[in-house]
């Protein structure tokens, strides 16, 4: 028999651009996103997007679904939920870490991260075990 697990969607955003460095960062294992309102200052190293779902921040445990790839969170630093919710920023640091080096950073297992489209899709589930 497998498990079966209920979903629960605490975050969902679609990308609406991505900056000309973000490639560059990607290759050294971080992506930087930001709300669409973001700064014109930062949008060449950030992967700008629009909220559809904020019903909930992230903690360590949860799945970071990028496309149709997921990837365990390791780490959630102290103000990594805050600024997810109020500017839409977060960054993804695929390190490896279960300790963030900075507090908003989210980490993730050591890789090198996706490559993300406008149109890609980003959430962060929660998934618990049903009956």
């Amino acid at each position: 028999m497998t498990d079966v697990q209920a979903q629960i969607v605490r975050y969902s955003t679609t990308v609406t651009q991505v900056g000309s460095l973000v490639a560059d960062f990607a290759e050294k294992g971080m992506l930087i996103f930001f709300g669409e309102n973001a700064p014109v200052e930062l949008h060449d190293m950030s992967v700008l997007h629009r909220p559809e779902v904020a019903d909930g921040g992230l903690t360590v445990g949860d799945v970071l679904v990028l496309d149709d790839q997921e990837f365990p969170i390791l780490a959630v630093g102290h103000v990594a939920n805050q600024n997810l919710v109020n500017l839409g920023h977060i960054d993804l640091k695929f390190n490896g870490e279960t300790s963030p080096p900075l507090g908003g950073d989210v980490c993730l297992p050591n890789i090198t991260p996706p490559m993300l489209l406008p149109g890609s899709t980003f959430r962060v589930v929660t998934r618990t075990p049903t009956a």
